[in-house]
């Protein structure tokens, strides 16, 4: 099954009025309203809609993941164990961090060498 993942990720204005108790019948909407065309969710042999049955995974953080790590904690087993699952998605933070603290220094270094020519 070619699957194509839709992977998205906001962080909420803790401000917003979306955020506070009701008011009225509805808060005011947040998130991402065009995230997914409702057309594909209709097309036929679409991966997400079978038998009348809709499939999404969502996740939920509220510790701050990078979002370059999202797509790597979806691909994780969900019968993994949820502590193994955190100390995978821990080491590939670290390994994320230290990717980006290399680059930062490699640019720092590239910068510097064009400032001494």
């Amino acid at each position: 099954d070619n699957q194509s993942h839709i992977i998205d990720a906001f962080r909420p204005d803790s401000k917003s009025n979306s955020f506070d108790r009701p008011k009225s019948n509805m808060n005011i909407a947040s998130g991402l309203p065009k995230f997914f065309p409702l057309s594909k969710f209709q097309a036929e042999n679409n991966s997400y809609v079978r038998d009348d049955c809709m499939f999404i995974r969502c996740i939920l953080d509220f510790d701050s993941l990078p979002k370059n790590c999202i797509p790597y904690k979806i691909s994780l087993n969900p019968g993994i164990p949820i502590t193994m699952q955190e100390r995978m998605i821990q080491v590939e933070v670290q390994k994320s961090r230290a990717t980006e603290s290399n680059l930062t220094a490699l640019s720092r270094k590239t910068d510097n060498s064009k400032v001494n020519e």
